[in-house]
């Protein structure tokens, strides 16, 4: 099992009952879901980043990510409806779990000038989305090997009601959030 599902089951749900009176442990807020995504802009003029992104998205989140088409065409950006400009994964269950550890223990740490993450980047219903710029803070990505940098938005789904519920889940799991002045 997944190290951070042990952490949830014994450690969040207990500090989550706690803080907000949760009586039935199905009514704890979990997480639904990982979904990161990719802008290739740079495959219309070469389809060799998007091989490339593709490959570097697959080694990360350890399944293969959907090419995203553009919907409309946009002639300043010289896009035409089909282009193939996006790629995307969801993660679920377990490999959202080692995806989830990875992230929090090993790869945000080795952000350059990291002073945690930014606590307001809720979407007011419990999900919390963030971008990072480079593929390698990850330590499966062989950066010697890596041609272009590319960035990539990362949100993380929870069934949480308020974006509170949901802050105080991410910090017992041990995400680095900004400490702000109201913090206890």
């Amino acid at each position: 099992m997944a190290r951070l599902r042990d952490i949830y089951k014994s450690t969040v749900v207990d500090g989550l009952k706690k803080k907000y009176g949760y009586k039935n442990v199905m009514a704890v807020p979990k997480m639904d879901k990982v979904v990161i995504s990719m802008g290739v802009g740079r495959a219309l003029q070469d389809k060799k980043f998007l091989e490339s992104a593709k490959e570097d998205l697959s080694i990360i989140s350890g399944q293969k990510p959907v090419v995203c088409k553009a919907k409309t065409s946009v002639s300043n950006f010289k896009v035409r409806e089909g282009n193939e400009i996006g790629l995307k994964v969801t993660l679920r269950g377990v490999r959202m779990y080692e995806f989830m550890d990875r992230l929090i223990n090993l790869a945000i740490p080795r952000v350059r000038d990291f002073r945690g993450l930014s606590p307001k980047s809720f979407d007011g219903r419990g999900n919390y989305s963030f971008g990072v710029t480079e593929q390698s803070i990850f330590p499966e990505i062989n950066v010697g090997r890596v041609e272009f940098q590319q960035g990539m938005n990362i949100t993380l789904v929870s069934t949480a009601k308020t974006d509170e519920e949901a802050r105080t889940m991410l910090k017992l799991f041990g995400m680095p959030f900004k400490s702000t002045a109201g913090d206890d």
